[in-house]
């Protein structure tokens, strides 16, 4: 029983590294895509405009958002879980306390791979708390709220929710590139790629279920229709 219970600890100890590891390293580097000034990621846009707007940090614009899109949660019958209030305030203080270290950068020849890093990094970090089950983030529960009451498929509510997002961004004075096409393009398959690498076994025993207090559920296929709510322990991979 002590094996066990000692198993269990060490479980959710890295569990809960993994998240705010994973959150920090995300909020770095959209971060650096930031410094790199050849486009953001589409809700960096938005917050990047609010911020040109308000003159408020840009890490503080991406908490009050997160916060705001919390409550729609609350129509949409979605439950958050530990990730998903973390989400909320990690990311948006890692984002200005890197851009607080990280200056301006200087010449295509750095802000390219600037770029590139940040992209890679958001991938991993992306995996890292994912893996972690300890809720989606916000903006991914509004994605699953809005297909359960719709029943559009998840591709479909998730292009157009980013779609606006950018748009209105954009129109705000958000960053919109290169950087911008090339994430939607390997964000996915870089999610993907790194959710392997950090996936954690569950714990063991018959009807385990994990710290969240939820049973492990399949995540839904890409493009599927309406999905069950998901555990607050889980997260949706973005697509």
């Amino acid at each position: 029983m002590a094996r066990t219970t000692g198993r269990s600890t060490t479980h959710l100890t890295r569990r809960l590294v993994q998240l705010y590891v994973g959150l920090t390293l995300y909020g770095a580097s959209s971060a650096l895509l930031v410094r790199a000034e050849l486009g953001l990621e589409p809700w960096g846009v938005l917050h990047q405009g609010l911020a040109e707007l308000t003159g408020i940090s840009i890490g503080v614009v991406s908490i009050v958002i997160g916060a705001v899109v919390l409550l729609l949660w609350i129509p949409l019958r979605q439950r958050p879980g530990l990730g998903t209030v973390s989400n909320v305030f990690v990311v948006g203080l890692a984002m200005d306390g890197t851009l607080a270290v990280v200056g301006d950068v200087d010449g295509l020849g750095f802000r390219v791979p600037v770029m590139v890093l940040g992209i890679l990094l958001n991938g991993g970090a992306t995996g890292l708390y994912i893996a972690a089950r300890f809720g989606p983030g916000p903006r991914d529960g509004l994605m699953t709220g809005l297909n359960r009451v719709t029943g559009r498929s998840i591709r479909l509510v998730r292009t157009a929710i980013e779609v606006a997002v950018v748009v209105t961004g954009f129109l705000l004075g958000g960053s919109l590139g290169a950087g911008t096409v090339l994430y939607a393009l390997a964000i996915g398959p870089l999610a993907q790629f790194f959710l392997r690498i950090f996936a954690l076994p569950e714990p063991a025993g018959p009807g385990a279920t994990v710290a969240s207090g939820e049973p492990s559920t399949p995540a839904p296929p890409a493009g599927s229709g309406p999905v069950a709510d998901p555990a607050s322990g889980q997260a949706i991979l973005p697509q």
